[in-house]
């Protein structure tokens, strides 16, 4: 079975700017509290559309990311049917392969799953993602070097490999869901576009 999505990723987290975890250091609170949110562009499995859907996750690390298993509340937008719900539990839960899968293996518990409206928004380097009484999110890009964007290529803890990364900064991370509960401002954040497929 065949599948691949496209879009733009963001996440932010309780790391001061840079996040050290991307390069596979310990967390600068150590744990990470982290809000991950995809917009899928384009995207099918097998014949059923994803496109114009949104995923989120809520992470909670309790040491080292990469070393430490990871609790996990999952978000699933709630315009998808329950066949394209079956399919983005898959690809984002790991069984569908690629890179979703490698990613799935830094989860320790899935705490919950929720169908819940998730609004992702996008423009000019500012991103947010708000899921209604449990999360609500924006980052802006970080003015560097020119007036230009600081960016991050080659680490190693990669959600969207292949993809240059933009360093950004939260205005608000608030979340409260499954008996975690945070809320933050002036941590870092990061966006990129996202490709995933199946592994041919």
């Amino acid at each position: 079975m065949t599948w691949s999505l496209k879009g733009t990723y963001f996440e932010s987290c309780n790391c001061e700017s840079a996040c050290p975890c991307l390069f596979l250091s310990p967390p600068t609170e150590g744990e990470c509290t982290a809000l991950v949110g995809w917009h899928i562009e384009d995207g099918n499995d097998e014949s059923v559309s994803l496109s114009g859907l949104n995923v989120a996750l809520a992470v909670h690390s309790p040491g080292h990311m990469a070393t430490t298993q990871w609790n996990v509340a999952v978000y699933v937008d709630e315009r998808a049917s329950e066949e394209q719900n079956a399919s983005l539990m898959k690809i984002f839960g790991g069984q569908g392969g690629g890179h979703p899968a490698r990613l799935a293996t830094h989860i320790g518990q899935i705490v919950g799953v929720r169908s819940v409206p998730i609004n992702f928004t996008a423009s000019n380097g500012k991103y947010g993602l708000s899921i209604p009484k449990i999360a609500d999110v924006e980052i802006e890009a970080i003015t560097g070097q020119g007036d230009g964007p600081v960016t991050i290529t080659g680490h190693p803890l990669c959600i969207a490999p292949g993809f240059t990364a933009t360093v950004a900064k939260s205005s608000k991370n608030v979340f409260s869901d499954h008996g975690m509960e945070w809320g933050l401002t002036d941590k870092t954040g990061v966006f990129s576009p996202f490709a995933y497929q199946s592994e041919q």
